[in-house]
């Protein structure tokens, strides 16, 4: 549950309304003018003026304060270029995609896909909630080819921030899993400065983000780790690769991202 400022959630409680005086909590209000009646009626009659059963005053208005449940945004940003590992991470990702789907309608969440390889990123699967529309998109998808990664992570970005701006209470959760090492440059500058680039683009946006390293621990060069570090967000290394590893880590995500 998030605070909102819609008059769809749930009413809660009540804060003084001050220069916003909308949805108005008419109980707080009346209670707030109450105790100030007696005094309000005496000062009339020293003024000679009328008195009125009840005088409200502007700074009397109190607004109601509301929750509603918070819909998230899941992404899975997945490095889709060549290594022997490619075809596994991929159905691995499928295979979580569809799982946290089957009950996402109930909780209003949403799960999208982006894939990087050879010159650039694709978004495979559009933030949805329909599992009749995920399986049919996540059927084929390619991997093999380079490394584009800052492509992806811009990508990431863009499709987060839009979602941001059509529901600014929306929380985008960014599930990366690469080795961090891009081998693609968009602009020219050198593909792994570039991809660090981004990264804090995102952690200045206040993404929400977990990386998984699919680096293998006896090659690993720190670059996973790096990238998550810029990009704000904890770095794992997943025992097993499977849906249910990743599922679980899109949970311990959103519980941090709850916390923060």
């Amino acid at each position: 549950m998030t605070r909102t400022d819609r008059k769809r959630g749930r009413y809660i409680k009540s804060r003084p309304a001050g220069q916003k005086p909308q949805d108005i909590a008419f109980d707080a209000t009346m209670r707030e003018a109450a105790i100030h009646q007696r005094q309000r009626h005496a000062d009339a009659q020293e003024r000679g003026e009328a008195t009125m059963a009840l005088e409200l005053r502007k700074h009397d208005l109190q607004r109601k304060v509301r929750v509603r449940r918070a819909n998230n945004l899941i992404l899975f940003v997945v490095d889709a270029s060549w290594s022997m590992a490619a075809a596994e991470r991929m159905e691995a990702t499928k295979g979580a995609i569809m799982s946290l789907l089957m009950d996402a309608y109930q909780r209003r969440d949403q799960v999208g896909l982006v894939v990087f390889q050879k010159e650039r990123a694709r978004l495979v699967l559009p933030p949805t909630s329909s599992v009749d529309l995920a399986s049919r998109a996540l059927r084929e998808i390619p991997v093999g080819g380079k490394t584009p990664l800052s492509s992806g992570l811009l990508l990431a970005y863009r499709i987060c921030e839009g979602a941001r701006r059509r529901d600014a209470e929306v929380r985008p959760l960014i599930i990366l899993l690469t080795d961090g090492a891009g081998n693609v440059s968009m602009t020219g500058m050198p593909a792994q400065e570039e991809a660090m680039h981004i990264a804090r683009l995102l952690h200045q946006a206040n993404f929400n983000s977990v990386v998984v390293n699919m680096e293998h621990a006896a090659f690993d060069r720190g670059l996973a780790n790096a990238l998550a570090d810029a990009m704000g967000a904890p770095c794992f290394c997943l025992p097993e690769l499977a849906a249910e590893s990743l599922v679980r880590t899109v949970q311990d995500g959103l519980r941090l991202a709850a916390g923060q």
